[in-house]
């Protein structure tokens, strides 16, 4: 083989690019929560402050401030779901349709996979609407929604917010309305004061390797989360519509 040919170096893939962005990510954040430790200091934030999500979203201006209890997309809703409850609620809405609304929190997946095994009819699409919340519980609802067959669809002026995404990456076939609001954000592990670094940190890389293996297997491109990386917990990223054919959260054309 030619000499030349071996010193030339290997293009690394795109999945291999955006692991070695979080490792970066993810060793400058654990310097970061050592010295938040050693101070007692909690972190600043930085970069300019982002928009309302009152204000809306065009290419390049996609991160808005996000507080699960206040904020809303700026489109006008199909349906007003009023106050949201605090946990997923699930009810029917026509026949073989029901929606999923509502926070994600400790202890909804196996609920929630008690609720949808002992619905009559079965469902066979979830409409989802939630600011998002437990990870782990959405991950583990999702898989349930995935081997079951159910599809997940999103409606006009509704919206799905940091961990309500992996539901609806769940299903079989996904139906998002360009009209609805899909956002994603880096995911809140609490403060750093109630944490040693080193225990936060390791809890972030298995909580990311989770999500990337998870997103791998229900077929969604895992450079999503270049986005999700760059966004802090208290804003949120709002994918475009493009960009959800991009990631392949849309299955109209798969």
């Amino acid at each position: 083989m030619n000499d030349t040919q071996d010193t030339l170096p290997k293009q690394r893939s795109p999945v291999a690019r955006v692991l070695m962005g979080i490792l970066i990510f993810q060793l400058g954040l654990g310097g970061l929560l050592v010295i938040g430790d050693m101070q007692g200091l909690r972190l600043p934030s930085f970069g300019p402050d982002a928009p309302r999500l009152t204000e809306p979203v065009r290419p390049g201006d996609q991160r808005r401030t996000f507080r699960p209890d206040r904020d809303r997309p700026v489109v006008q809703p199909a349906r007003d779901p009023g106050e949201l409850p605090d946990r997923l609620v699930l009810s029917v809405s026509d026949g073989t349709t029901y929606r999923l609304e509502g926070g994600i929190r400790a202890g909804d997946a196996e609920r929630l996979i008690g609720l949808l095994e002992a619905a009559d009819p079965a469902p066979e699409t979830l409409i989802l609407q939630s600011p998002g919340g437990s990870v782990g519980d959405a991950l583990t609802l999702g898989r349930h929604i995935r081997a079951q067959g159910i599809d997940t669809q999103m409606l006009a002026g509704e919206f799905c917010y940091s961990a309500c995404p992996y539901l609806l990456a769940a299903g079989t076939k996904r139906d998002i309305s360009n009209d609805a609001s899909v956002g994603v954000h880096q995911h809140y592990f609490g403060e750093n004061t109630f944490l040693p670094a080193a225990f936060a940190v390791e809890d972030i890389q298995r909580g990311q390797g989770e999500v990337m293996t998870y997103l791998d297997e229900m077929g969604i491109d895992p450079l999503v989360m270049q986005h999700a990386l760059s966004t802090p917990p208290d804003e949120i990223y709002v994918l475009l519509p493009d960009e959800l054919e991009k990631y392949n959260f849309l299955t109209e054309n798969q």
